[in-house]
C-alpha cells in the first residue's frame, strides 16, 4: 500500500488568538487544550507507519528551533523546510510537493494546517483512506466539513452529486449570514483548507496557472542549503514566487478538484470563541484555562498564564490574561481582532511580537523587571545545552543560580557555579553559560548598563550557527 507523506504547514503568525499567540510564538505552538500544541497533535494524528510516511514540515525560518523542540517532545522526526520569506500557502505547498517528488516521483501528500483541531481521529483516518485512491488517480482532494451551523467564518464548497469522493462544482468565499443559511440548506460543505494529492498532479496544475512562480519555487528547492538538520529554501529564488493561497493559486482554477465530506470534529481555532466552544465548561457554560472564579456569570471564557481571574455578573465575555497584556472582549467580537492587532502594532508593537517568556534553542528567558539602566531576567537552560560565546559593549551581568549547576566561562576562567552561588560578568568580557547537568538550569540575571537591548551581542561561537 502507498504510504501518504504528511505535509504540515506551520508558518502562520496566528494573530487571531492574541495575546496568547504572537508572531514570535504563534498559536500552533501553544498548548491550548492540554499538554500538547495543535502542531504536536497534528503530527501524532498522522504517525501510523502503516498509512503514513516520514512527514515534511514547512515553516518560517524564525520558528525552526520551536519546530525541532516540539518534534522531539512527541518523539517524531521529520524533514523540515524553512521559508526564508513568507509567501502564503500556495508556494509553501508547492515547495513541499517539489521536495517530496525528489524523494519519490509517485509521492502522495496530505497537506495539513498545524493550527487546526480534529476531535475524531478515527473518522479523519477513514477519510484519508477514502481520498487516497482518488489522489493516486490524479485528483486533488480537499476535505469538506459537514457544517454544524451556518457559519460566516469559513469558505464553502459546492460538491457535485456522486459517491464518497465527489467532484467540486465551485469554491465560494466566506458568506454573509443569510447566504450561509442557504448554503447549508443546499448541502454545501465548509472548506477546511486541507488537501491530498500526488506531487506530480499538484505541480502540473501549479505550472499551468503560474509557471514563473513554480519555476522559482523549484529553484528554491534545488538550491536549498543545509543548516544543522534544516533545509533552508534559497532566498533569491523563493522571494520571486507570487505570494498567494493555494485556494486562489490552484484549487479555484483546476478541473481536478474533488471533495470528501467529513464529520471529524474539525475547527481552525480562528477565534477565542472557537477555543471556548472546544473547551470543557461548567453548568453555566463557563470555560477556563488557568485559575478562574465565576459568580453569576454565564458563557464566559478565561485563559490566564498566572494571575487569578474572577468574573462576576457578566455574560458572554472572553478574558485572556498574560503577564504583559490583557484582552477583554465579547464572545461574538472575534472579527475585530485583526483591526485590534493592527492598532497595537502601531501603539505597542512589542506585545504583538514577543512574549515576556522568549524561547531560544537552548531554553528560554523571561523579563522580570526593567528600568533605564537595569533589567532582571529569569533564564532556563536545558540539560546539555549552552549559550553562544559572546560579549556585550554596554552592559555587565550578574548571574545567581537558583536550580541546577552552571558552567561559566569568563575570559580565560572556567568555573562551576552551584545553587545559591553567583558570578559577575564585567562589560566587554567574553563569556558563555552552559548546563552540564541532567536537570534544568535556572538562574536570575541582573543586567546593568547604558544599553540593554538584545542586539548588544557579539557572538564568537554558537552551536546554532547564529554568529
Amino acid at each position: 500500500m502507498v504510504r501518504i507523506i504528511p505535509l504540515i504547514m506551520c508558518g502562520g503568525a496566528g494573530t487571531r488568538l492574541w495575546p496568547a499567540s504572537r508572531e514570535g510564538r504563534p498559536k500552533q505552538f501553544l498548548p491550548l487544550f492540554g499538554d500538547r500544541s495543535t502542531f504536536q497533535d497534528t503530527l501524532r494524528r498522522v504517525s501510523d507507519p502503516e498509512l503514513f510516511d516520514r512527514p515534511i514540515v514547512i515553516t518560517n525560518i524564525a520558528y525552526r528551533f520551536m519546530v525541532r523542540e516540539q518534534l522531539a517532545e512527541v518523539g517524531i522526526d521529520a524533514d523540515v523546510l524553512l521559508e526564508p520569506v513568507k509567501r502564503d500557502s500556495g508556494p509553501a505547498i508547492a515547495a513541499g510537493a517539489s521536495f517530496a517528488a525528489r524523494r519519490n516521483s509517485d509521492a502522495i501528500l496530505l497537506a495539513l494546517a498545524a493550527d487546526h483541531v480534529i476531535t475524531d481521529d478515527a473518522a479523519f483516518l477513514a477519510a484519508c483512506r477514502q481520498a487516497l485512491e482518488a489522489a493516486q488517480a490524479g485528483r486533488i482532494v480537499t476535505f469538506g466539513v459537514t457544517p454544524e451551523s451556518p457559519s460566516v467564518e469559513y469558505g464553502y464548497i459546492m460538491p457535485a452529486d456522486g459517491g464518497e469522493v465527489r467532484a467540486v462544482e465551485r469554491f465560494v468565499e466566506k458568506p454573509d449570514a443569510e447566504t450561509a443559511q442557504r448554503y447549508v440548506a443546499e448541502g454545501y460543505l465548509w472548506n477546511s483548507g486541507n488537501f491530498m494529492f500526488s506531487a506530480s498532479t499538484l505541480l502540473e496544475e501549479y505550472r499551468a496557472v503560474d509557471p514563473d512562480s513554480l519555476a522559482m519555487i523549484e529553484a528554491a528547492i534545488s538550491n536549498a542549503t543545509r543548516d544543522l538538520d534544516f533545509n533552508v529554501l534559497d532566498l533569491a529564488s523563493f522571494r520571486e514566487a507570487k505570494p498567494i493561497s493555494i485556494d486562489y493559486a490552484v484549487m479555484e482554477k483546476t478541473k481536478r478538484a474533488s471533495v470528501v465530506a467529513v464529520s471529524i470534529g474539525w475547527s481552525d481555532v480562528g477565534s477565542w470563541r472557537a477555543v471556548w466552544e472546544l473547551s470543557d465548561k461548567d453548568a453555566n457554560g463557563n470555560a477556563s484555562h488557568g485559575q478562574a472564579v465565576f459568580e453569576q456569570a454565564r458563557n464566559c471564557s478565561v485563559s490566564t498564564d498566572r494571575a487569578l481571574v474572577a468574573l462576576q455578573g457578566v455574560d458572554d465575555l472572553v478574558v485572556v490574561a498574560t503577564q504583559d497584556a490583557i484582552l477583554v472582549s465579547r464572545q461574538d467580537a472575534g472579527g475585530g481582532m485583526k483591526n485590534l492587532v493592527a492598532k497595537l502594532k502601531s501603539v505597542a508593537p512589542g506585545v504583538t511580537e514577543e512574549h515576556i517568556s522568549v524561547h531560544r534553542p537552548w531554553g528560554s528567558y523571561q523579563s522580570l523587571d526593567n528600568g533605564d539602566r537595569h533589567q532582571v531576567k529569569r533564564i532556563i537552560v536545558k540539560p546539555g545545552e549552552r549559550l553562544s560565546l559572546q560579549k556585550h559593549h554596554h552592559r555587565s551581568e550578574h548571574w545567581i543560580v537558583v536550580r541546577g549547576t552552571a558552567q561559566v566561562t569568563v575570559n580565560e576562567l572556567v568555573k562551576t557555579i552551584h545553587e545559591n552561588e553567583s558570578i559577575y560578568i564585567p562589560i566587554g568580557a567574553t563569556h558563555r553559560l552552559e548546563n552540564p547537568g541532567k536537570i534544568m538550569l535556572e538562574l536570575i540575571e541582573v543586567q546593568t548598563g547604558s544599553y540593554l537591548g538584545e542586539d548588544d551581542i557579539i557572538r564568537f561561537d554558537d552551536d546554532y550557527r547564529r554568529t
